[in-house]
């Protein structure tokens, strides 16, 4: 399980003052059978205008360490990893860059 980072609380507060529900807390993405990946966050949200639910997975930084690039230099390397696998694992969760996709819901 991974360390929680600074202000995960303070993230996890503000984003259910606006209404999100903390679905998962951390999000975990399975990739193999013995690999894990973990996102600090995932909620979601009802949206009355498109009458279902939107998704959101969050990662948490700081930029505490002794080098501000080194830090920039991580979060962007784990924002462009998650977006590349919630597209391939998670095609209906929404990244900050995604746009609207049209996603199959298969019923079981």
């Amino acid at each position: 399980m991974p360390v929680r980072d600074y202000y995960h609380d303070i993230v996890r507060n503000a984003l259910q003052k606006d209404g999100w529900t903390i679905t998962h807390d951390p999000y975990r993405l399975k990739l193999t059978r013995k690999k894990n990946l973990y996102i600090d966050l995932g909620a979601e949200r009802l949206i009355a205008a498109e009458k279902g639910l939107q998704k959101i997975a969050v990662e948490i930084k700081s930029f505490r360490s002794a080098s501000e690039m080194k830090d920039l230099e991580e979060a962007v390397g784990q924002f462009v990893l998650y977006e590349r696998l919630l597209t391939r694992y998670e095609p209906c969760q929404k990244t900050l860059s995604s746009r609207s996709r049209r996603c199959k819901r298969i019923s079981l």
